[in-house]
């Protein structure tokens, strides 16, 4: 982008700002000995183009919606259209979750989010003694059938894209939202969402696990090779940094693990025998919006060259639609502090702008009560709202890609993807993601982060303002969401009733069939879609799986 010659004037000239620099240094000292981001990545002063004379244009950034895609995966981006607004809403039970999706929907939701309670997330039905005083309380109870045709009620499936962050039975809730689409007479081709489907970050990070790593990624390529067969408009996996980002890795460590986790993926469709331009197009990517504005920024710009190049040249992907690096973001729930929660409407505002700047495609704001509770409908309105306004009033729309060219940017945009791809050279040669995880890579790297950020607050090298600094000792009440303990009953009523209406015979058939696909090599998902069909509940399958492939505990590294 730069000529030797002017690059040779700019140092020159940087030597001269630096000796003036130091003297007023000397009259009024930096704030800190070092400057880092909240990964610990230093920081210099200044930036210029020293930083980066060996960038090109064309190889290195080119235009939003074409190779490497650093601006953009669409050519047109939020001029053409915003990106999807998406609220997490899943409380208690079916009633009370749809009901919260009709509000967002009427307030000006463009996409729906679903979480789910954690039995449902474990694989445990509502009336499981493993699920006693958990139904409903993060997120809704989906048991059957039956519940989802009362959380999608009313819904157009058909127009509404949907996004389910569920992992080990994800293979079953997007069985059961095929079925109850098709009970309304919307076909399996005509829906569109996202089902988050990935296991490997749960091994890393999030730990919500049941099956062994092998056997999970069995069921999550059966998966991809049935929606891209059968469900074309379906993200078939959603490969989640977010996770690994909450759990206390850095920014980079978010980046490359996420990458490694769609390398493996990919990988393991391709040893299928699929083809690479037929299913890549579907997946997706979900990144997490932490309070560093500019090294978000940087990583959401480094993702995108990364997967590209990575697709590109270690797959031999020809279609550009697989090159594309399509993502979810959702603002960092680990950043919420109990303590002056007001505070979190400003971080969430601050961090959402930094997706939007980063060319996010889908995006969820998170409620200033959230580090408390479910998000109340106060909450999670003016977190929609922040959405809106970014969107249609503070202009950072208007034209495409803004932040490019920023020597500081594209510096540190370089140095994220330099370092990510240190870190995926180091998993290649442990022979890839599944060894990596056997061994306890990632997750000590993480670890090692996290601690290392905790000491920094602790030490108050970082401030979190209201814990570490600028406290305050009154305490500040909102208004919180509670799930009524009739939730609970109202569910395990309904599953008895489910299971003393239903055809046994058809159940027994169906779970038959569910064993023998998985003991074999049958796509295991027509088979569920049988399944749910017929009412067979959600623990019923996850049991039989348990019983072929067995559980997974976590080994406890150190």
């Amino acid at each position: 982008m730069f000529t030797k010659e002017s690059v040779a004037r700019v140092a020159e000239r940087h030597q001269e700002w630096n000796r003036l620099l130091a003297k007023k240094l000397e009259e009024a000292p930096e704030r800190f000995e070092r400057f880092s981001t909240v990964s610990d990545e230093e920081i210099k002063n200044i930036y210029t183009p020293e930083d980066i004379e060996n960038l090109d244009y064309e190889k290195d950034l080119g235009f939003p919606g074409q190779f490497p895609y650093t601006r953009g995966v669409q050519a047109s981006m939020y001029r053409g259209r915003l990106w999807t607004m998406r609220q997490f809403a899943g409380m208690g039970g079916a009633e009370e979750s749809n009901a919260r999706f009709h509000y967002l929907m009427d307030h000006g939701e463009t996409g729906l989010s679903t979480a789910f309670d954690m039995p449902t997330l474990m694989g445990y039905d509502s009336d499981s003694p493993m699920s006693l005083g958990e139904v409903g309380k993060c997120g809704v109870a989906v048991d059957t059938i039956a519940d989802m045709d009362i959380l999608f009620a009313g819904i157009p499936m058909e127009k509404v894209t949907t996004s389910m962050t569920i992992n080990p039975p994800a293979a079953i809730m997007l069985a059961m939202y095929i079925a109850t689409a098709e009970k309304k007479g919307v076909s399996r081709d005509k829906i569109g969402g996202t089902i988050q489907n990935d296991m490997l970050k749960e091994f890393i990070a999030q730990k919500t696990f049941m099956l062994p790593p092998e056997p999970s990624m069995r069921i999550i390529t059966d998966t991809v090779e049935f929606c891209t067969k059968e469900v074309p408009r379906w993200n078939t996996i959603s490969i989640s940094g977010y996770h690994i980002r909450e759990a206390g890795s850095t920014a980079v460590q978010e980046l490359a693990f996420t990458i490694a986790d769609g390398i493996g993926y990919v990988q393991a469709c391709v040893d299928r025998g699929l083809n690479v331009d037929d299913f890549a197009p579907r997946l997706s990517f979900f990144f997490n919006a932490h309070v560093d504005f500019f090294e978000e920024v940087a990583k959401y710009r480094a993702a995108r060259r990364m997967w590209a190049r990575i697709m590109r040249d270690r797959f031999g992907a020809k279609n550009p639609k697989s090159m594309l690096l399509r993502f979810h973001t959702q603002t960092a729930g680990c950043s919420l502090t109990a303590q002056q929660p007001y505070n979190n409407v400003v971080r969430t505002a601050f961090q959402a702008l930094s997706s939007v700047l980063g060319g996010t495609q889908s995006l969820h704001t998170n409620s200033l009560d959230e580090t408390l509770s479910l998000p109340t409908e106060h909450a999670v309105m003016i977190a929609l709202r922040t959405q809106q306004i970014i969107g249609e009033e503070i202009g950072v729309t208007n034209t495409i890609d803004p932040l490019a060219g920023s020597y500081f940017v594209e510096a540190l945009t370089d140095e994220m993807e330099e370092k990510a791809l240190a870190y995926i050279s180091k998993i290649d040669d442990m022979g890839g993601i599944l060894k990596a995880i056997d061994v306890g890579f990632p997750q000590k790297e993480i670890a090692d982060a996290a601690f290392n950020y905790q000491r920094q607050i602790d030490e108050c090298e970082k401030t979190i303002v209201g814990v570490n600094k600028y406290r305050m000792d009154e305490t500040i009440k909102v208004d919180l969401l509670t799930i009524d303990p009739a939730v609970e009953k109202r569910q395990c009523q309904r599953l008895a009733r489910v299971k003393a209406e239903r055809d046994s015979a058809k159940v027994e058939a169906c779970l038959n069939a569910i064993e023998t696909a998985a003991r074999g090599s049958d796509n295991l998902m027509p088979h569920l879609i049988e399944a749910v069909k017929s009412y067979v509940s959600l623990q019923e399958i996850c049991d039989c799986w348990r019983k072929v492939y067995g559980r997974y505990s976590d080994p406890g590294m150190f």
